[in-house]
């Protein structure tokens, strides 16, 4: 027990809580515009804080929902704007904060929640793992040359930022991604990209292109020069491509654009072919691998059960401290996903089985380094088989 009160916080409260989070991050207060703007991303009774004389902790959150393999979707929350005063850290706010919120969202059956770690070290004690991971590139223009082999895609359509703005939320819609880790984007994620595009030194640009069933694909960009003795950079914010014709007619567009020496993409799933569409494939450059989302499994039984499974059987034990009602054994097949009492073949926190959810991490390698526990190396394989996709995970949402 703390001295502490968790509660939701009321309309009047949410810039306090937008000013705390802030410094957390060591960023000014936002002006009455800065403000004004930002309350369009703040979804009502989802933003916590935690007081004792005065506010101290703060989290908010988002409906959105996940899509798992196999293409079904569970309900998801977006966590962000999570901070501890400066001078109440280290002292079970967080703690507090955390526990509350994820039993809120189990009490509203949500399945999953998903955050953008700003440490390595914080989340996983609340149950979040790493489920996806994204690569940073910077394409060389000059040495960039399209095969001649590669899809010629179909028209491509140029618009400047305002109007983008009415079009894309329907567009990226439109584009039903069945990958892993993808997620709806909710009217109260879309303000906080246009504020970071606004922010942009040079006009944004946004290239629609059009295939034989219409929009299946769009790149949002901008340049950037800072010294005019400085090389020209082109920054990709946004590339989402449905089919291979949008993808390659897209990257030839951006090849195209004049006064360009390099083509910088920060989020580019890990399996994205850029490589291969060149000839040369070192005209790419993969300038780092990070972790993207941070996942937690809320509702272990209901997750378990919407995702695609492979052709193997395995009894797994979860442990999960803060949502008991989670930890168990379940008899995991292709077919069904019932809890049982055999013995366990399987052992790991509800981290890692976040880890191991969206096919980004074996549970072979896992087990490698002690992060899971096996009866033995036959029952890793069957494991491997069991959580296996047939494409990388990847979120592409950064919020």
């Amino acid at each position: 027990m703390t001295d502490h009160v968790t509660r939701l916080l009321s309309q009047d409260e949410l810039r306090t809580a937008n000013t705390l989070f802030r410094g957390t991050l060591h960023v000014a207060p936002a002006t009455d515009e800065e403000w004004a703007r930002s309350t369009e991303s703040y979804q009502p009774d989802r933003t916590l804080g935690v007081f004792d004389t005065e506010l101290i902790g703060t989290a908010r959150s988002f409906d959105s929902d996940l899509t798992v393999p196999g293409g079904a979707r569970v309900p998801l929350s977006a966590v962000t704007g999570v901070g501890v005063r400066a001078d109440r850290t280290r002292r079970g706010v967080l703690t507090e904060l955390m526990r509350t919120q994820l039993e809120g969202f189990a009490d509203r059956g949500v399945v999953a929640a998903n955050l953008y770690a700003s440490e390595g070290l914080i989340y996983g004690r609340f149950g979040y793992g790493v489920a996806t991971l994204w690569r940073r590139c910077v394409v060389d223009r000059r040495r960039a040359v399209v095969r001649a082999g590669a899809p010629s895609g179909g028209e491509v359509e140029l618009l400047d930022l305002e109007t983008a703005k009415t079009r894309l939320p329907e567009i990226h819609d439109g584009l039903d991604d069945d990958r892993p880790g993808a997620m709806r984007r909710s009217e109260y994620w879309w303000p906080g990209l246009y504020r970071q595009l606004n922010r942009a030194e040079a006009p944004v640009k946004t290239v629609l292109h059009h295939g034989a069933d219409g929009i299946d694909g769009y790149v949002v960009y901008h340049t950037s020069r800072p010294n005019p003795a400085d090389p020209a950079v082109l920054r990709v914010e946004e590339f989402h491509a449905r089919t291979p014709d949008a993808y390659a007619r897209m990257w030839r567009f951006l090849l195209s654009v004049d006064l360009i020496d390099t083509i910088e993409v920060s989020e580019m799933a890990l399996d994205d072919p850029l490589e291969l569409l060149f000839t040369d494939p070192r005209a790419v450059k993969v300038t780092g691998v990070e972790d993207e989302t941070w996942l937690r499994l809320v509702d272990v039984p209901a997750a378990l059960a919407a995702r695609e499974r492979g052709d193997a059987e395995v009894v797994l034990e979860v442990a999960d401290p803060i949502l008991p009602r989670n930890s168990g054994r379940y008899l995991v097949s292709k077919d069904a996903v019932t809890r049982t009492d055999a013995p366990a073949q399987l052992s790991m926190g509800v981290d890692v089985l976040a880890m191991i959810y969206l096919g980004t991490w074996r549970p072979s390698a896992l087990a490698s380094v002690g992060r899971i526990d096996v009866a033995d190396s036959g029952v890793a394989e069957r494991a491997d088989l069991l959580f296996g996709t047939r494409v990388a995970a990847w979120c592409g949402t950064f919020f």
